[in-house]
């Protein structure tokens, strides 16, 4: 029995010892810290013509280093590379147009970024498509003067034709297109809608419009019976206006037609009854 308190205290300084031992071995709750860089896109899928911006931010600022940007295609070529500065709240943006023979491949890209040391690296995907599917077909547009209807065909890509005027009073037509790309337009314009002459009666240019600022035509070509014009235009526009120097006349051929008829008519019958217009003196 005399060794009963030696065994009590023995147990009681094995239990005390244990419990910084337990307390080391607990999981830490320390939070996660944040990422060296960080980048991304503002859209998740482009095509040929559209601007890219890619954006992010770093976690340790390295004055007069800049920032790398790289853009794979979906077969690991090289289609862009960039260098630009890191703001001092350590933020970055560039715009990338999408243009050039190198963007070529329908697939998904690759953002890659890097900053100072080599294992400072972050990177995005997005997915690309190089070529537009044209849409043809022919808009009938009708004269609200004169009733006459003419077909005015046209190629488009990037976009959807919606509706097409005809303003009378600034000699214009106008292409309401709705645009959900940078794309171009094809008009085959048929001369007696709408045309532009010297004052030698040569074919003069058009003036063109998008959303009310002057801009050149891609190409023009011209025959006979029809004036053809492509037009480029950006994502967003909507008010395409192409002005002449004559539109479609306010009397059109039927209308000008009756009128003959009508003058005719009032002739032959003045002949047999003997009416006159003018006071006989």
């Amino acid at each position: 029995m005399r060794y009963v308190p030696i065994f009590t205290i023995l147990l009681f300084l094995s239990s005390a010892l244990s419990i910084p031992i337990l307390a080391d071995v607990s999981p830490s709750s320390s939070a996660p810290t944040a990422p060296l860089i960080t980048t991304s896109t503002d859209k998740s899928s482009y095509s040929i013509g559209d601007t890219i911006v890619v954006s992010g931010s770093v976690r340790s600022l390295v004055v007069g280093t800049p920032l790398t940007i790289q853009i794979l295609d979906s077969n690991n070529n090289l289609v862009q590379v960039a260098q630009i500065d890191v703001s001092q709240d350590g933020k970055y943006t560039d715009t990338i147009k999408a243009v050039g023979g190198l963007w070529k491949s329908n697939g998904v890209y690759t953002v890659k970024v890097q900053y100072g040391p080599p294992n400072v690296t972050a990177q995005a995907s997005f997915t690309f498509q190089s070529s537009f599917t044209p849409t043809s077909n022919a808009f009938q547009l009708k004269d609200p003067n004169s009733q006459q209807t003419f077909n005015v065909n046209y190629t488009i890509s990037g976009g959807t034709v919606k509706t097409m005027t005809i303003d009378a009073q600034s000699l214009s037509v106008i292409v309401s297109v709705n645009s959900t790309s940078d794309g171009t337009i094809t008009l085959q314009l048929p001369r007696a809608l709408i045309d532009a002459k010297t004052n030698a009666g040569q074919d003069d240019a058009f003036i063109i419009l998008i959303d009310g600022a002057e801009v050149k035509p891609q190409s023009e070509s011209a025959d006979n019976n029809f004036r053809n014009i492509t037009i480029q235009f950006l994502q967003g526009d909507q008010d395409i206006e192409i002005i002449g120097t004559q539109i479609v006349p306010e009397f059109g051929p039927i209308a000008a037609l009756v009128l003959a008829i009508a003058i005719v008519s009032i002739i032959a019958v003045s002949a047999k009854t003997g009416l006159r217009f003018m006071p006989k003196y």
